[in-house]
């Protein structure tokens, strides 16, 4: 079952239990989809995104709502950031198992290998093979450094 299938289930599954947060966090997920569609339509591409595509922008979502709740946690906001939290709880349901960190710097071992990387101006090409092959998965943002240190 496709990505989208899955969460085309999931809404009408929603809809029929009546769980309001889970509802409005798929609708979000479906009007962002909607959104890079028409973005891709507009760019020649009549298929619009691929699963790769979804799982990046879910893995942006995400993003966006754990800095949300935590702009929300300093502000005394807590009811924000518990909804911001629910949704990530939804959202994370459609991403793939994150790497542990053994898992990462195996990942990462076998991309240096791989593309033959030996010095830091190979990352580009290191974090290529990471983005094809891990995206949803991993956090860019943290390997990116990991990567630094093993070519460094």
């Amino acid at each position: 079952m496709s990505l989208r299938d899955q969460l085309s289930t999931s809404l009408k599954e929603a809809m029929k239990a009546k769980d309001a947060i889970r509802l409005m966090t798929l609708r979000l997920i479906n009007a962002a989809i909607k959104d890079r569609d028409i973005d891709a339509r507009s760019g020649g591409n009549e298929l619009g995104v691929s699963d790769g595509d979804l799982l990046i922008i879910l893995s942006k979502m995400v993003k966006q709502r754990q800095e949300s709740a935590r702009a929300y946690e300093e502000g005394g906001r807590l009811e924000l950031a518990e909804k911001e939290l629910l949704e990530i709880t939804v959202i994370e349901e459609f991403l793939p198992r994150q790497l542990t960190a053994d898992e990462t710097e195996k990942a990462i071992a076998f991309a240096i290998t791989e593309c033959g990387a030996n010095s830091i101006r190979d990352m580009g090409k290191v974090m290529g093979i990471l983005k094809e092959k891990y995206t949803g998965q991993l956090d860019f943002g943290k390997v990116g450094g990991a990567v630094k240190s093993q070519l460094s």
